[in-house]
């Protein structure tokens, strides 16, 4: 049996994703032990995990450290990594979206001043409207820049909408709905096609409506 490589995004989106792949017989006891350690195997079932920080596992996958990893939606569409995209896991769902000050009309005489962490998505997003747009890339608490006039809006992933509710802005349009993928490297697919074969048609079973 060929051992499968598979990197989990840390934090409460990867104990999700670990309890899918448990329930589909891919376990790994001492994952759940609470420890520093960061790589973790079950020769048995032949299985590989490690923890990386969630925007990194797209990048442990297209450069062959991990076999298949799962990856937000929003990740592949920003960083557009070369790695084949299996099956939406309906976890960790959200949207990216543009939001605004409360009222907020867009004047298309001007160019639209937009901050963001995803620069691409924003691009490509007003591209689509032909739309001039001027980025502003931030990587901290983007709620703030429409409020202190940094930018007229933002482009952000939107959860429960509440941060915005509290600095009173709201949305303005949604761009794109966010979930969880499995994604694997292509070189990998082509050496260990059953195994990930096989983990994805059990992990399809499961996956929550």
């Amino acid at each position: 049996m060929k051992m499968l490589n598979i990197a989990l995004p840390k934090g409460r989106l990867g104990e999700k994703v670990y309890a899918m792949f448990e329930k589909c017989g891919y376990e790994c006891p001492e994952i759940k032990e609470n420890g520093r350690k960061l790589i973790f195997e079950n020769e048995e079932v032949g299985v590989r995990y490690f923890w990386v920080k969630p925007s990194d596992v797209s990048i442990y996958v297209e450069r062959g450290a991990a076999d298949i990893g799962v990856a937000g939606k929003d990740i592949l569409l920003e960083y557009a990594p070369d790695v084949y995209e299996f099956l939406d896991m309906n976890i960790g769902k959200c949207r990216m979206a543009v939001a605004g000050k409360k009222g907020f009309f867009d004047d298309r005489r001007k160019t639209l001043k937009v901050a963001t962490k995803f620069v691409e998505i924003a691009k490509a997003h007003y591209a689509s409207k032909c739309r001039e747009i001027d980025i502003i890339k931030l990587n901290g608490s983007i709620e703030i820049a429409p409020i202190l006039g940094l930018s007229d809006v933002i482009v952000d992933i939107v959860e429960t909408g509440t941060t915005l509710k509290e600095n009173d802005l709201e949305v303005v349009e949604t761009i794109v709905p966010i979930s969880a993928r499995l994604i694997a490297n292509k070189s990998s697919y082509k050496f260990k096609t059953e195994e990930i074969t096989r983990l994805s048609a059990a992990l399809s079973e499961i996956i929550p409506d």
